[in-house]
């Protein structure tokens, strides 16, 4: 089992990483009946996108003698009802100095092959841009 999900009531959940015990709570959004005091779930799909993006970028960087510390990643979701669901996803990735310009295009190509992005529906826009100091 990788997870365990538990409906806490108040349209809230808690979410257990089954080998850590790490554990973060979800809540329905504002727009939506809910508390909006946590991660929605939709929220946790466009983040875990960055993050594997991240991911694999400092795979490829740790190959290198590398490190990608100090990256991080703006991420905006957008909602569309009829059904509800996401409709775009923009992230601005801000990257660290000190990589040359070969090693940053492939570092840009191994975040756009990350496992999350290949998951997500093509339906779903995807705008994602790349800073480097």
């Amino acid at each position: 089992m990788t997870s365990k999900v538990t409906y806490t009531g108040n349209l809230r959940t808690t979410c257990e990483h089954i080998a850590s015990g790490n554990q973060f709570i979800t809540d329905a959004p504002l727009d939506n009946n809910g508390l909006g005091q946590a991660f929605s779930p939709t929220d946790t799909v466009a983040t875990a996108l960055a993050s594997c993006m991240l991911t694999v970028m400092g795979i490829k960087a740790k190959s290198w003698d590398a490190t990608l510390d100090g990256a991080y990643a703006e991420v905006v979701k957008h909602m569309t009802s009829d059904p509800r669901r996401i409709s775009k996803i923009e992230i601005e990735m801000h990257m660290p100095a000190g990589f040359a310009e070969k090693q940053r295009v492939i570092l840009e190509n191994s975040a756009r092959t990350c496992p999350v992005l290949y998951s997500i529906h093509p339906d779903i826009e995807k705008r994602i841009n790349f800073h480097w100091s």
